[in-house]
């Protein structure tokens, strides 16, 4: 299916964004020094598989397309946003198409996220 985007379509595809950034650790672990409330008690870095079955022990050819939980993971937090800019139709073709991509991704290389966890504790004035 090829979509066709009328112009009042365009325009809401032009318009949408979501900005996301992504600190590193070093930067981070800068800017709690720097607001000075907060000691850093312990600072971890940590990789997530997208497919969960990412190993020796996967059960079955089954769980092979991975690009199936992370579109699912994906879409449940997207879709409010996706929804209230475009609405109801496109939806299922937006995430069945994510999901073909991410699949055909992670049949050619090892993907991962990185998770960044931090304890801290307050700082006494």
């Amino acid at each position: 299916m090829v979509w066709a985007f009328p112009f009042q379509e365009e325009k809401k595809l032009d318009s949408f964004n979501i900005p996301q950034y992504t600190p590193s650790p070093v930067e981070i672990k800068s800017e709690v020094e720097i607001e000075g409330s907060f000691g850093i008690d312990r600072l971890e870095v940590s990789k997530v598989h997208w497919n969960a079955y990412d190993n020796e022990f996967c059960p079955s050819n089954v769980f092979k397309d991975g690009g199936y939980n992370v579109a699912q993971c994906m879409r449940a937090v997207a879709e409010p946003l996706l929804l209230s800019h475009f609405g109801v139709a496109i939806i299922d073709e937006v995430f069945c198409r994510y999901r073909k991509i991410l699949a055909d991704k992670m049949s050619k290389e090892r993907t991962e996220f990185i998770n960044v966890t931090i304890a801290m504790t307050k700082k006494k004035l």
